[in-house]
């Protein structure tokens, strides 16, 4: 069950700001303890725990994304804008999704939805120990051993400082982050496409200028930083 989440909303649009609070207040167990019109007022809240942060990309005072650099410590931020090119800076800088205005409530909802899951997800990987072998990897839970082979793995998720790995039929998540996890012998084979994102050499059937495609026709997105590393897949 998801515990209670504190929640602090940055827009200088304050037709965006009511209704981003109404939205919110439909979920009994997030909690809104601060609601600004500019980045400059947000910035001494930082010393508060605080588990959610939406945020508008571009504000007139500092700039939404330079604050969720300085805003480092709070788990996840979803940054809304009208500013649509701004995405792709958002998803470099630890960003758990971002929403293009006007807002939706549908749109709104499916993100909560990814919050939710986070912290399901962060709760569990408390309880897990991942032990490697030499052709798998095993993840304990309580008593419970999931085995699962390396050639399963299509690919790996950062979550901070947590690492999901997305098999063909389940998710499994373990507490380490994807740099760390790279630099093990046992993911050799995985290139990191992404700062979010790692993926199997092996399974990589094309790409673009903007994204992976994978088999199962799974497509991931390219970071900026990392697209020199994938030169090799050039022709």
């Amino acid at each position: 069950m998801i515990t209670h989440l504190k929640c602090m909303i940055i827009d200088d649009n304050e037709l965006d700001r009511l209704v981003l609070q109404h939205y919110i207040r439909q979920y009994d167990n997030i909690e809104i303890i601060a609601s600004f019109n500019s980045v400059e007022k947000a910035v001494p809240y930082l010393e508060f725990p605080i588990d959610l942060l939406i945020c508008e990309a571009k504000i007139n005072d500092i700039s939404g994304l330079e604050f969720r650099k300085l805003a480092h410590k709070i788990p996840v931020c979803i940054f809304i804008s009208a500013h649509a090119h701004l995405a792709a800076e958002a998803f470099e800088i630890n960003t758990l999704d971002f929403i293009i205005k006007p807002l939706a409530a549908e749109r709104f909802h499916h993100s909560i939805q990814k919050v939710f899951s986070f912290f399901e997800m962060k709760e569990k990987c408390d309880c897990f120990d991942a032990l490697l072998g030499e052709n798998c990897l095993k993840i304990k839970e309580g008593g419970h051993i999931s085995q699962i082979k390396l050639t399963d793995i299509l690919y790996l998720e950062a979550l901070k400082d947590y690492t999901r790995l997305i098999t063909y039929d389940k998710k499994h998540c373990i507490l380490d982050s994807l740099g760390n996890l790279l630099h093990k012998s046992f993911f050799d084979s995985f290139i990191r496409i992404h700062r979010s994102y790692a993926v199997p050499r092996h399974f990589i059937r094309g790409k673009n200028s903007h994204e992976i495609e994978l088999i199962h026709q799974i497509r991931l997105p390219i970071g900026r930083t990392y697209k020199e590393s994938l030169s090799f897949l050039d022709p």
